[in-house]
């Protein structure tokens, strides 16, 4: 097997991911608020062309893990809380706990919507629960004219357990966003600044969709629950070998810093 092969994550890969999301060695501190903090890592020497690690964690003193884990896999419930997404779909497992799905979601104008495909898993391990994925390609799903095809390198959840109504949330992304959003140094800096906006809001909905999940999933199919029972799940399975891995730089980079910087420029005028 070469090494561009697709490969479903082993109990490794979910043990290394845990490390990661609780390892403070290299990461920067840049948000530490009520419940949520937020660190970044820079990836690449060259900071205007560099990419970004990003992981935020939040205490939720009110959420069971259960509900956390199941609230992140209901693709149904998704598209009620997540006002950003525009279509998410599974494309078909892969094993009992790996699937491929597409998911495309809104960004703020100027830029353009992005799009992503990816080989997703997911592990109960002890109280604790991992979701993970990165991006793969999918001939039957090639990149749209109107979204920017993004790449997910390693993207992911951990969820740990503290107790029956109190778990913490950490979410650990390794992104390319494509779209060259940043040709000079202050446009870098406030893209990852925005990054980091966007992470906390997400975290902060996520939280709020937990605590209503309950109540909606009583009238929405309340038994099913493929990621818990394989058995129920109705996908059709598709072979590793339909996937291939999908690397940032075969993507065309859409330069979108003018969009940002004519933006910018309004936004003053306006004042």
């Amino acid at each position: 097997m070469s090494a561009e092969s697709v490969l479903i994550p082993d109990d490794r890969a979910f043990s290394n991911f845990k490390e990661e999301c609780w390892s403070e060695e290299g990461w920067s501190l840049t948000y530490n608020k009520t419940g949520m903090t937020v660190w970044t890592q820079t990836i690449g020497g060259d900071e205007e062309k560099s990419l970004h690690k990003i992981k935020c964690r939040m205490v939720c003193k009110d959420v069971p893990a259960e509900t956390m884990y199941d609230v992140l896999h209901d693709i149904e419930y998704r598209r009620k809380w997540d006002s950003n997404v525009i279509e998410t779909f599974d494309i078909g497992k892969l094993t009992v706990n790996a699937d491929v799905g597409y998911y495309s979601w809104k960004c703020p104008k100027p830029l353009k919507n992005r799009d992503v495909i990816t080989l997703r898993s997911w592990l109960p391990m002890g109280s604790d629960y991992i979701i993970m994925n990165y991006s793969v390609k999918h001939a039957k799903y090639p990149p749209k004219k109107d979204m920017v095809r993004a790449v997910s390198i390693q993207t992911g959840y951990l969820i740990q357990s503290h107790g029956p109504n109190h778990c913490t949330l950490t979410y650990l992304a390794h992104v390319d966003p494509k779209g060259n959003t940043h040709t000079h140094t202050h446009t870098h800096i406030q893209s990852l600044s925005v990054c980091v906006c966007v992470c906390v809001q997400a975290m902060k909905k996520i939280s709020k969709a937990c605590l209503k999940y309950g109540e909606w999933k009583q009238r929405h199919t309340p038994g099913y629950k493929p990621w818990l029972y394989p058995e129920q799940t109705t996908l059709p399975t598709i072979p590793v070998s339909e996937l291939s891995i999908q690397h940032a730089d075969s993507l065309e980079n859409i330069d979108e810093s003018t969009l940002s910087e004519m933006q910018t420029r309004e936004e003053r005028d306006s004042d």
